[in-house]
């Protein structure tokens, strides 16, 4: 499978099979259209763990991050269309371990910054609404500690979760996921892409 070369991360990035990513010239930017009726979720709803009802067949963009403390961020905009409607920030490790932060289309018609991790099933989180159609998104490693993080303005962030995943002898793969789960597709762009191993000092205020 190719890689896509994007300046704005020092680690390669690999696109699920069938998607089309496109980097702009300042190589901070990538844009993907989202797959109709796509997702990623394992719904908490199912009759148990392994009739949990799953969907894996969202676009993703994902890459094998340098060891250590990191911070991935980036300004999502979203064509919203449909309900849940999505881009979003993701951790993967495997089908039953990811984790995303999301800026998603709600059943009220509302922007969202929603937060999901899955650990066998997925949890469900919204955080707080956005007016208009971008926010800035970030995700923060410190230890095996993860933290999400928005910003309406990308220079304030708003604490949105703190968490670990226990996934024995799995390395997290983070990067970038487009989803359309009622719908018939959206566009996504993710611009002012910045990554770096500077690590946080406080986890809930961000800074």
């Amino acid at each position: 499978m190719t890689t896509t070369p994007f300046d704005a991360v020092p680690f390669e990035l690999t696109p699920s099979p069938g998607s089309t990513w496109t980097v702009g010239a300042s190589g901070h930017e990538i844009k993907v259209d989202a797959l109709p009726h796509s997702d990623i979720f394992v719904d908490p709803a199912g009759a148990g763990v392994s009739n949990a009802a799953t969907l894996m067949n969202a676009v993703t963009l994902l890459g094998a991050p340098p060891e250590g403390d990191f911070r991935l961020s980036a300004r999502v905009t979203v064509d919203f269309r449909s309900t849940f409607d999505a881009g979003t920030l993701m951790l993967w490790w495997s089908e039953q371990y990811w984790a995303k932060l999301c800026f998603e289309y709600s059943p009220d018609g509302d922007a969202m910054v929603v937060s999901v991790v899955n650990r066998l099933v997925a949890d469900d989180a919204n955080s707080f609404a956005v007016d208009g159609d971008q926010v800035w998104l970030r995700v923060s490693r410190v230890g095996d500690v993860f933290a999400y993080h928005a910003s309406t303005d990308g220079a304030t962030w708003s604490f949105v979760r703190v968490f670990v995943v226990d996934a024995a002898g799995l390395s997290p793969r983070v990067g970038f996921e487009a989803q359309s789960p009622t719908g018939e597709g959206c566009r996504v762009t993710f611009d002012e892409v910045a990554f770096d191993t500077v690590s946080l000092t406080d986890l809930r205020d961000g800074s």
